[in-house]
């Protein structure tokens, strides 16, 4: 049977669109939560919810939330203790609450803002898709103050699980899960990952779902010294980024990543699988590791960024 067609945008943006599940890991982020919260309030398409998980704030994050959801009538909004362990674990504990209900969800950061749109335009995306399906899409950076710095920058190629296993290409915060999706990283469990959206990538990919990223701009993202992880932006964090699989710290992202995958092996396609064991059994480095590599698709979106991942593949890194 041929996918539903996608709704009319031009009639009520929301019209036919499922409901949605906002989740938002939060942890002392009262200075720009607020300015988030209203963007979401703001949204044209109004069947959401929210979740709050609060990984244990004290500058008055839980209050913000608390007198939101007195101001905000006709939508369920809920606040959660976090597992106080980082991001990731704060964000696939709150997907793996056994109390979330099972509808499409969207990933939240606690400093951004979205466009109106952000919602309807990725359940619209989301529409064309049976199964296990991940959204993302395009931001703009700012400041701050909510001063622009520029755009987030569009991945070269298509997702596939061999990309996956050596970048993200997965915005955490414009990200929104299909109901078989959720169910799919529910049933993988909240896994020890250095980030939770690159395991969204990874699993979804690997499972034989679909993975969309839209080249539309959907929200505001904040640049300041508490990132996560900040934005790729210019010449030079290309490169540092690039240079960054010689180092220990991807080699560590590389090694819990691959954990996670051999927990959620039964998940996985076969050929996914295949993949993987090719990798188990491959030499531990040389040329024949790069050889490997290159046969099985493991490639980042740049040439250059290819070019540091074969080297590293060469000198045991990877």
């Amino acid at each position: 049977m041929p996918p539903a067609p996608p709704p009319d945008p031009s009639a009520d943006p929301s019209a036919g669109l499922p409901p949605v599940t906002i989740l938002l890991a939060s942890y002392q982020g009262a200075a720009h939560l607020a300015a988030q919260l209203e963007s979401l309030r703001a949204q044209d398409h109004p069947g959401w919810a929210l979740w709050v998980s609060d990984d244990g704030s004290t500058d008055g994050t839980r209050g913000i939330v608390e007198r939101f959801r007195r101001e905000t009538p006709g939508h369920e909004i809920r606040l959660v203790e976090g597992p106080r362990r980082g991001a990731a674990a704060n964000f696939l504990s709150l997907i793996c609450h056994p109390e979330l209900p099972a509808t499409h969800v969207a990933i939240a950061d606690q400093d951004d803002v979205w466009y109106p749109h952000k919602l309807s335009h990725a359940l619209m995306a989301l529409s064309r898709h049976d199964g296990p399906a991940v959204y993302s899409a395009q931001s703009r950076h700012v400041d701050g103050a909510g001063r622009g710095l520029g755009l987030s920058r569009v991945h070269s190629g298509a997702p596939s699980f061999g990309n996956a296993l050596v970048q993200n290409r997965v915005a955490g915060h414009c990200a929104v899960l299909t109901p078989q999706a959720l169910a799919l990283v529910r049933a993988a469990g909240v896994v020890d990952v250095p980030f939770h959206d690159w395991w969204l990538y990874l699993l979804i990919s690997g499972a034989g779902g679909t993975v969309t990223v839209s080249p539309e701009v959907v929200l505001d993202y904040r640049q300041h010294g508490e990132n996560v992880l900040g934005a790729h932006r210019g010449l030079l964090a290309g490169l540092a980024r690039a240079a960054m699989v010689l180092g220990p710290t991807y080699a560590r992202w590389q090694a819990a990543n691959r954990a996670a995958l051999s927990r959620a092996r039964p998940l996985l396609t076969a050929e996914a699988r295949a993949l993987l064991d090719a990798l188990d059994t491959a030499p531990p480095r040389g040329i024949g590791r790069a050889r490997l590599h290159a046969r099985l698709g493991l490639t980042r979106d740049r040439p250059g960024a290819t070019s540091f991942l074969r080297l590293a593949a060469l000198l045991g890194r990877v």
